[in-house]
């Protein structure tokens, strides 16, 4: 077969990554099956069956997919139940974007009603366009109406989710307003009944936005009142992380084609090298320089990703502490010079003193940074 191969989203082993519901279908048909608690309005799921299928139950073979707080999750479910939209914030690579697939799954069913936020979104992109070659053909109609996601959530009453909400304009922004407080959208192009979509049951938005974009596009107070608030943290715990890393690096790396899982002890280091350049302070607690590079759990699992590429097609093993050094780099170096100057002084200075074969493997590649 010669050219681009189209396949369908069927959890199949050609699609690199399915939404949630394709991944974890067979995990929501329990749960709905066994479901005997009460739902709120055209939800799929009831809010505890909701909170499993996210934090997970090992007695029913239900996975934990979100590592965070649980009472997070507790929280963000009532927000959905309420006329309120959820915001999540936080960190950049604090799993906003999962979290808020996981929930749309769970409430909905559906997770891919999106809308990628940006400094070229427009509200078409948000609401609705349309086909112009019926427009001037037939003139305004629901035939030649193209359904963005806005407007396909508030017609079939499902969760749309809003990604980087701030980093679009103001104005773009505002096209919520009204959605949000009336459950309404207005469509003045239409006349009589299809000039108006009045969201069903089910119906409410999750939008994101990063921390480290506050004051770019920051929200109108008229629209930051109509959204509650939920801060997502990064995880606190060096056992946890490493065990996430771990789990979703191996995935990646089996999907990739890699037979040999990350070694444990490559990603101890990594993950703390990471903990270490994010917070600026050593396990022995001696103050150290701090990365602007964004240095969280996401961009973690990318290196261990690379570590384990690199050492598999090119060395045919699972890669090695040397590796880490040469994919760091591209991690380290993408908001500031002086990052790259600082992660040399990590490994020159805050390696050395540290016992294990991989800790010294760093220490000797330290070399191999650009620069």
């Amino acid at each position: 077969m010669s050219g681009i191969d189209v396949v369908a989203v069927d959890g199949s082993a050609s699609v690199q990554r399915p939404p949630a519901e394709v991944r974890y279908a067979d995990e929501l048909r329990r749960l709905a099956a066994a479901d005997e608690g009460p739902r709120p309005p055209g939800w799929v799921l009831s809010l505890t069956a909701a909170r499993r299928f996210i934090v997970g139950d090992q007695d029913v073979g239900i996975s934990r997919k979100f590592v965070g707080d649980p009472s997070l999750i507790d929280r963000a479910l009532v927000s959905l139940a309420t006329s309120r939209g959820l915001m999540l914030v936080g960190e950049p690579g604090t799993a906003k974007s999962l979290l808020s697939e996981l929930l749309a799954a769970a409430v909905s069913g559906v997770s891919t009603l999106t809308i990628q936020g940006g400094a070229a979104t427009t509200e078409d992109q948000i609401k609705y366009s349309w086909n112009y070659a019926l427009l001037v053909a037939e003139g305004p109609s629901t035939r030649s109406l193209v359904r963005a996601p806005l407007l396909r959530g508030m017609a079939e009453g499902r969760t749309v989710r809003f990604e980087e909400i701030t980093r679009c304009p103001l104005e773009v922004q505002d096209s919520l307003l009204s959605p949000l407080s009336d459950r309404v959208l207005a469509i003045p192009e239409l006349t009589g009944p299809d000039a108006m979509v009045f969201a069903r049951d089910g119906f409410n938005v999750i939008a994101t936005a990063n921390t480290r974009d506050r004051g770019v596009n920051e929200m109108s107070a008229a629209l930051k009142r109509r959204f509650n608030f939920e801060t997502v943290f990064p995880i606190p715990d060096l056992q946890t992380e490493l065990a996430l890393v771990e789990a979703e690096a191996g995935a990646l790396l089996r999907r990739s084609g890699v037979t040999a899982p990350p070694r444990r002890d490559v990603l101890e280091v990594l993950v703390t090298t990471f903990r270490e350049l994010r917070t600026g302070r050593t396990a022995r607690g001696d103050a150290m320089d701090r990365l602007t590079a964004v240095m969280s759990t996401a961009e973690a699992v990318s290196v261990a990703h690379a570590v384990g590429l690199r050492g598999w097609f090119l060395r045919g093993e699972a890669g090695t502490a040397a590796d880490l050094v040469s994919c760091l780099a591209g991690t380290a170096a993408k908001d500031s010079p002086e990052d790259l100057a600082k992660l040399r002084r990590y490994l020159e200075q805050q390696v050395s003193w540290r016992p294990g074969d991989q800790w010294r493997a760093l220490h000797a590649a330290r070399h191999q940074l650009p620069g």
